[in-house]
């Protein structure tokens, strides 16, 4: 929250903020495709403007309640005509470390009420759902259903396995799904959070399991954000293959707009 807020204030209103905004949302062009004639696209000042304003209320959405868009307004006109602004410089600092201590304390708040309430729900879903026909648990607390027994060989904790998978949230929510990007996950068992781990050597290849992963096993309190905190999760996972040493691992794709949860099951401990 603290770097979001201190590029909203700081850098939004830079032309290079738009111009790179613009080139980020401009669609790949397909292999083999002439890249478009840009410079022959007519504008004119006020498509510029207009660009820009776009890119600076995309910048905002985050504060939009915390901000009067009339006053934002008159102190960027001064700040641009280089006259005097309602605060000086040093004034503007002070407020601008104080919001932003107001903000993370905000973001801290939202985050325990989060954390408490998934942390019950999840404890009770768990409890009912190790009643279930076909659910085992294990020792850890790991539940699993089998939905289909492969006669290949089990993976151990250092092997690196290629998979297929589908993630959703207790509420039937989906975050992540290799079959929506159309190609398998590949990546080292002991780099995932717990529960993949402990479960993935279950199964052989050609099996495809369900889990139903309890926080504590998965990211705990620093689930990502399509995720969120102490979430209970469900997995359905079918292992395709275990890489043999020199194998080259396919490398996983990240969905646009959604990088934390390109790869669900990692460590976030490795998440960058």
């Amino acid at each position: 929250m603290t770097r979001f807020v201190q590029k909203s204030l700081v850098a939004a209103f830079a032309a290079s903020f738009a111009v790179g905004a613009m080139a980020a949302d401009a669609p790949p062009a397909a292999a083999g495709a002439e890249k478009p004639a840009v410079a022959n696209v007519p504008i004119d000042k006020n498509k510029v403007s207009t660009m820009v304003g776009m890119d600076i209320g995309r910048g905002l959405t985050q504060i939009k309640d915390d901000i009067d868009i009339k006053v934002v307004e008159q102190a960027l006109e001064a700040t641009l005509k280089g006259e005097k602004t309602a605060l000086t410089a040093e004034e503007a600092l002070a407020v601008r470390q104080s919001f932003m201590q107001q903000m993370q304390g905000k973001k801290v708040a939202e985050q325990k009420v989060a954390a408490d309430k998934n942390k019950k729900e999840g404890a009770d879903f768990i409890a009912a759902n190790k009643s279930k026909p076909g659910v085992k648990t294990t020792a850890s607390g790991l539940q699993y259903m089998v939905e289909k027994e492969g006669t290949g060989a089990k993976p151990k904790a250092t092997d690196t396995v290629k998979v297929n998978y589908l993630g959703t949230k207790i509420d039937g929510t989906k975050f992540d799904s290799s079959y929506d990007r159309n190609q398998p996950a590949t990546f080292p068992l002991n780099g995932v959070i717990k529960g993949w781990t402990e479960g993935m050597q279950l199964m052989s290849v050609g099996s495809k399991y369900k889990f139903f992963i309890p926080a504590d096993l998965a990211y705990g309190e620093n689930g990502p954000g399509p995720i969120g905190p102490n979430a209970t999760l469900i997995f359905e996972v079918e292992l395709l293959d275990i890489e043999k040493p020199g194998d080259k691992p396919a490398a996983m794709e990240a969905k646009p707009g959604a990088k934390p949860v390109a790869k669900p099951a990692m460590k976030a401990a490795d998440k960058k």
